[in-house]
Order: C-alpha cells, then structure tokens, then sequence
C-alpha cells in the first residue's frame, strides 16, 4: 500500500492529550471556592478564564506532534503553487 493510499491515523495516543481541556474544567472541586483572589477576583473566574490559554496550549502541541511531513508540502490545488513558480 503506497503512502498516498494510506488511511489517517486516528488512534495516535497524543490525541489523548485532547481530554485535558475537557476534562479539566469538569473538575469542580478545584475552582470551588472564593480563595485566592487575584486582582479581586474570586478563583472561579480567574481560573476558568486561565483554563483558555492552557486549552490553547494543549490543541497547538497535539496538532504540531501528529501532523504529517506530507501536510507541509503544496499541492496542486493549493493556490501558493503558482506563486512558488509551479505550475
């Protein structure tokens, strides 16, 4: 089988690294009090709000470690072809 021809593979274990943004935020037990306060602000909502970046964080690095090399390459139908002298 070329790999051309070859199927995604969806069962990379660094997709499990998915879950920390779902997961994480589920844990209520963690932001459930008003202690510490940053800037006045109770734990709740300074940590719901820093939940973003991590999330953020975490999607970048599980896209960066399971891209292909092949995803890197332009194709014919991609428009900078022409622009890289392709035809």
């Amino acid at each position: 089988m070329a790999p051309e021809d070859a199927e995604p593979n969806d069962r990379n274990p660094w997709y499990l690294l998915l879950l920390i943004p779902v997961v994480v935020p589920m844990l209520v037990f963690i932001y459930n009090d008003n202690e510490p306060r940053l800037f006045g602000f109770p734990r709740f909502y300074w940590l719901q709000l820093a939940l973003i970046p991590l999330s953020v964080l975490v999607t970048l690095a599980v896209y960066r470690l399971t891209r292909s090399p092949a995803d890197d390459t332009p194709t014919e139908t991609d428009p900078t072809v022409d622009e890289l002298g392709g035809e």
